[in-house]
């Protein structure tokens, strides 16, 4: 790997500190893989959390980060996006900001990798992290076989929402006894919007209220936000559930990044990157 190159794994950010950090503990683990420094960035929203709670080392946002090196003489990126697919954030928001960017500094060699799971193909890697994490709840509470969600955040594009459904059907075809069913955090009001699926709480109340013993929340969420991780909605979401049927048990997967599968996948991104720079 040529060392004038700059290589980022980039979210789209959050105002939990917590995301920035798994985010740098990401990047680290897979600069140590390829052998190469890589920075952790995010697209917005990461340098509004006070350093205090990052180490005393500010988030890295895209724009300024890709200023400060070209100010430094670096010109040529790979940006690895720690996305399911390509939302519009890298879409419209990265093309938007290279173009300013390139007004000033002119033009600017970025290679953006494939996302995480592309489609139509997919990719398997990411399936079998999500049926690990499936399989290490039915070890502790065999009952929740029968209760098995595949939860993100959802979204008005079915061009996005497509990717959860590609998702659900390649885990479903991992069991032979299990259907994987599906719920977002986030959908619009109306029927066109019903590609979505339920919202968790809603699919989380109809079980319990229909008797169920037990479900499991499938997180299709990479790292810490408002809606996963500690402290987050789904957590809330499922406490306030426990709290009003006490007999029916929630089982939380972990994060994506959790898994050091994810690094796999990452790698052969920044490899598959690098063999098309001149």
């Amino acid at each position: 790997m040529r060392s004038d190159v700059t290589i980022m794994l980039v979210d789209n950010g959050s105002v939990k500190p917590e995301a920035t950090l798994q985010l740098r503990r990401l990047a680290e683990s897979l600069g140590n893989n390829c052998e190469q420094k890589v920075f952790p960035v995010s697209l917005r929203h990461a340098n509004r959390i006070n350093s205090d709670f990052l180490n005393g080392k500010p988030a890295s946002t895209l724009v300024p980060f890709l200023s400060e090196r070209l100010k430094a003489g670096f010109n040529q990126f790979i940006l690895i996006p720690l996305f399911f697919t390509e939302s519009g954030a890298l879409t419209s928001f990265v093309p938007e900001q290279l173009e300013l960017l390139e007004r000033q500094f002119g033009k600017i060699d970025l290679t953006v990798t494939d996302v995480i799971y592309p489609l139509p193909e997919g990719d398997n890697r990411l399936v079998n992290i999500l049926f690990d994490h499936v399989l290490q709840q039915i070890r502790n509470d065999t009952s929740v076989k029968h209760n098995i969600v595949l939860v993100d955040h959802g979204s008005p594009s079915q061009k996005v929402s497509a990717v959860r459904q590609h998702v659900a059907a390649a885990l479903q075809s991992k069991f032979n006894d299990v259907v994987i069913e599906q719920a977002v955090m986030e959908r619009r009001e109306g029927e066109q919007y019903d590609f979505n699926g339920p919202l968790l709480d809603q699919w989380l109340e109809q079980k319990a209220t229909h008797g169920e013993l037990s479900a499991i929340v499938v997180l299709m969420f990479f790292l810490p936000g408002s809606h996963a991780g500690d402290g987050g909605d789904i957590e809330n979401i499922c406490h306030g559930i426990k709290q009003q049927h006490p007999d029916f048990n929630i089982y939380i997967t972990p994060l994506v990044a959790e898994n050091a599968g994810l690094i796999d996948i990452l790698l052969c991104r920044v490899l598959a990157a690098s063999s098309l720079l001149n």
